[in-house]
């Protein structure tokens, strides 16, 4: 791959932006890439690599040298003997204190699904860690709260 190619395979675009190969096909499912499938595989021209990347179409797509890691998490909390009230209590003190968290990660996510025959709520998290953290921590506030009445 020293060479420029017109046409790249998804690995070859994960291995040139520093990505996922998942991120790639995710790119290309949202429009956000485009490809040409051939037979069960994508193809991405070279423009179509550039108007990614911003570049002007001369240069060869390189990995970022500057680029942040980012970690996200995804996180599954369990919590037994909870009521219909109180399932809906939490859901909304927490799913709304998860949304006013000012953070600039756009794909961050908040679900609740209740189990109602055996009175279990299980919340879903997944976002960065700073985030998952402060969820967690208020996960634990608003539970003894809600125990000390």
């Amino acid at each position: 791959m020293n060479e420029p190619k017109e046409y790249y395979s998804t690995d070859e675009v994960a291995a040139l932006l520093g990505l996922h190969v998942r991120t790639i096909r995710r790119f290309i499912r949202e429009g956000k890439l485009r490809a040409t499938r051939v037979g069960k595989q994508f193809r991405i021209a070279e423009s179509d690599l550039s108007k990614l990347v911003g570049s002007d179409g001369e240069t060869k797509p390189a990995r970022s040298q500057n680029r942040r890691r980012h970690i996200v998490a995804l996180t599954t909390v369990d919590i037994d003997a909870v009521g219909p009230a109180e399932r809906e209590r939490l859901v909304n003190l927490l799913g709304g204190a998860f949304k006013s968290l000012d953070n600039e990660q756009t794909s961050r996510r908040f679900d609740a699904i209740y189990y109602e025959e055996e009175r279990r709520l299980r919340l879903l998290i997944n976002a960065d860690l700073d985030v998952t953290t402060a969820v967690l921590g208020m996960i634990r506030v608003v539970l003894e709260e809600m125990e000390n009445g």
